[in-house]
């Protein structure tokens, strides 16, 4: 694993006074990793959505509450630890408004979109349409590192 990763780890337990701890996993937001990890430093982005069928077929557990992930920029650099408060199954097409502009990404209209699309093309690679109704994660967290 990234050494930069693991010393920012480091540095975030030892901030909290935290020993024994585990970080779920180490990873980029979407397809505008740069972009999206600004709007988590910024405090902009508190919730993000992901298709339930990929954890089906990778065979990965859903998030869960309390866990730690850290989430890198677009050259795989640390730049903020967080922790996921809640976590979600529903439709796609029953995901509120008010979740979507959790994303910090912007309006609803610009939400559905860009999943969509991104939702779509990820299917494909495993022969499946897109569906209105398909089931999504809904995951809320907070960026807990840096302060």
């Amino acid at each position: 694993m990234n050494t930069r990763v693991e010393q920012f780890w480091k540095d975030f337990c030892d901030a909290n006074q935290m020993e024994g701890v585990e970080y779920k996993e180490a990873f980029q937001f979407g397809v505008s990793a740069d972009w999206l990890a600004s709007l988590v430093v910024e405090g902009k982005k508190t919730a993000t959505t992901s298709g339930y069928v990929f954890y089906e077929l990778e065979k990965e557990a859903l998030p869960q509450a309390g866990e730690y992930c850290i989430v890198l920029d677009g050259q795989d650099n640390p730049v903020a630890v967080i922790q996921t408060e809640s976590v979600e199954v529903v439709p796609m097409n029953e995901v509120s408004e008010e979740f979507a502009l959790a994303e910090g990404e912007g309006d609803y209209q610009y939400w559905w979109e860009a999943h969509e699309k991104f939702f779509t093309e990820l299917l494909a690679e495993y022969d499946r349409p897109f569906s209105p109704d398909m089931l999504v994660v809904c995951e809320r967290f907070v960026k807990v590192y840096p302060k």
